[in-house]
């Protein structure tokens, strides 16, 4: 796991186990909680227009980077747990998308990759 992922991850290990909360922090657990906080990130945006988006006041940034951080560490926290190097697999999925879409047959597309390849 590369640096700044280790040192959050040895954070949050350190911070559960000052709960005693690692008897909580099983996969699933972590999975549902992650959906959760994810979920609470979305609330973030809603009923916002695409331009109110793009220009969140003080408050509402404050609110998303609260959110992102919790998505981020839950990520963390599962990837630990299941012995998971986040970066490394970041990379790996980045090249198996760059695959799937290339860029000259999907520049400017939305559609998935279903939809254009032969």
């Amino acid at each position: 796991m590369s640096d700044p992922f280790k040192q959050l991850r040895d954070a949050m290990d350190q911070f559960a186990t000052e709960r005693d909360w690692d008897q909580f922090h099983s996969p699933k657990n972590l999975a549902m909680a992650l959906t959760v906080e994810a979920a609470e990130l979305q609330e973030c945006f809603q009923w916002l227009t695409e331009a109110q988006s793009k220009e969140l006041d003080e408050q509402q940034l404050a609110a998303v980077c609260d959110e992102i951080a919790d998505v981020q560490l839950y990520l963390i926290r599962l990837a630990g747990k299941l012995d998971v190097d986040i970066e490394a697999a970041c990379r790996a999925k980045m090249e198996r998308n760059a695959e799937k879409y290339p860029a000259d047959q999907v520049k400017g597309s939305a559609k998935k990759y279903t939809h254009y390849q032969d």
